[in-house]
């Protein structure tokens, strides 16, 4: 876009924003700390200007509107406090960040990328068993429904335009495999059945669902999920912080890029993997 694109651009938003106002030009000026004549020209001068920072600064304050939106930088026209309030959204989670908001999420965007980073196993390849054991202390959250919610996220699996990437420490299933770390005491013939379950889903559902194992020792990640272009969601326990500003959802979009590439396990690779993991354990 060139400079009286732009400036065309912030005399139409201009005139539309004094309109919604319903401020004269003199209201404007006295607001903005501007000349009445430096208004005047912004908004009827043939030939269409752009104003000093400074003026676009006070302009935009006055109006209560977002500088960026005025240049056509932006589609929110908001102030910055505004738009910080439609760009992020907190919502309240299960202990585990697997419920009808996060479903809502993926239907949303279904045929689009979804990159997940899980808070321990990926909840849609865990069996009842595990789902048991992980809620039966839970107070916010039913084993029963923990089950429901991840059989209708297999379901969505079954859609063919699915599009599904999981990145989880390798040391996570590992643990798990050991009978360590939150899931000690879950018997170990209950951990072989999980494993090999899960074994054959990452078959069945390759390549719509790919694992990626990576090693915490060399990088570190906060469970989060990226939902296509739409909305990025970090898992802070008991809540989501989800962002929907594009600047947020390429940042952690490249952070799980960077976690597929240093992958020791790919996705081709994971079934195998996780088999082998499963006849080890004792």
């Amino acid at each position: 876009m060139d400079k009286r694109e732009r400036a065309e651009i912030f005399k139409q938003r201009l005139t539309d924003a004094v309109g919604r106002a319903g401020w004269s030009q003199t209201r404007l000026a006295q607001s903005a700390g501007l000349d009445r004549s430096t208004v005047s020209q912004l908004l009827l001068a043939e030939e269409p200007r752009l104003p000093s920072g400074q003026a676009l600064a006070e302009i935009a304050a006055a109006l209560q509107v977002s500088s960026d939106w005025l240049l056509g930088l932006s589609n929110h026209r908001g102030a910055a406090s505004e738009i910080l309030d439609q760009a992020v959204q907190m919502t309240e989670a299960a202990r585990h960040p697997v419920d009808e908001q996060v479903l809502k999420w993926n239907a949303e965007v279904l045929g689009a990328k979804i990159r997940h980073v899980p808070a321990g196993l990926p909840d849609i390849f865990k069996t009842d068993e595990v789902h048991v054991f992980e809620y039966e202390t839970a107070v916010r959250r039913t084993p029963q429904q923990a089950i429901s919610d991840s059989a209708a996220q297999i379901a969505l699996l079954r859609r063919l335009e699915t599009d599904m990437e999981i990145a989880v420490p390798a040391q996570t299933l590992e643990s798990f495999a050991a009978g360590e770390w939150q899931w000690r005491g879950l018997p170990s013939e209950i951990r072989k059945r999980q494993l090999e379950a899960m074994a054959a889903s990452l078959e069945e559902f390759y390549p719509s669902a790919r694992l990626y194992a990576f090693d915490a020792r060399e990088l570190y990640s906060v469970p989060f999920s990226v939902y296509g272009q739409h909305r990025v969601a970090i898992y802070l326990g008991q809540r989501y912080l989800a962002f929907t500003a594009p600047t947020y959802i390429r940042l952690m979009a490249r952070h799980f890029d960077e976690l597929v590439r240093s992958a020791s396990v790919h996705g081709h690779e994971a079934a195998a993997w996780v088999a082998d993991l499963a006849r080890r354990v004792r």
